[in-house]
């Protein structure tokens, strides 16, 4: 099953990298307000480059000077399995993705769509999983591979 993690990241602004594992790397998107467990919730993704199978188990410090300066931590990971019949990458090059996440914190159907250049929709499916009273970017800030939140990461690197 190919990976998805999601990276809390306080750099020039705080956000969510969002990286689902295609075709040997990571296409990436920036995420402003995390993700929401609330189908109503339309989240801004804005494409970034694409990222090493490497980056997903970053967690730290970007040393100032540096693109992407700043405290990063996994705040989730797991599998995912593509919902669309179309490979993954193609349905990314038309511009949807359908696919269900397996991951520590978030689990359920979700969906990309482009609406412009770089930007994108991330939006929750609603199926069972969908929860419009959790908010998982506040309620569980802590990171799945330390247990420490961006703060800490922040103070002690």
């Amino acid at each position: 099953m190919p990976r998805f993690v999601i990276q809390q990241h306080a750099a020039t602004s705080m956000h969510w990298d969002f990286r689902l594992e295609v075709d040997g790397t990571f296409k990436s998107w920036a995420v402003p307000k995390g993700p929401s467990t609330d189908p109503r919730d339309k989240r801004l993704a804005m494409a970034v480059d694409d990222h090493s199978l490497s980056w997903g188990d970053f967690e730290g410090v970007i040393p100032e000077g540096e693109y992407g300066a700043g405290p990063v931590i996994v705040w989730d990971r797991g599998t995912y399995e593509n919902l669309r019949e179309e490979p993954m990458g193609e349905a990314l090059e038309a511009g949807h993705a359908s696919f269900w996440l397996d991951g520590q914190k978030l689990r359920g159907g979700w969906s990309l769509r482009r609406t412009g250049e770089r930007r994108w929709l991330l939006v929750k499916r609603r199926d069972e999983e969908a929860d419009a009273r959790r908010r998982p970017t506040s309620t569980q800030p802590e990171s799945v591979v330390s247990g420490r939140t961006i703060e800490e990461v922040r103070k002690r690197g």
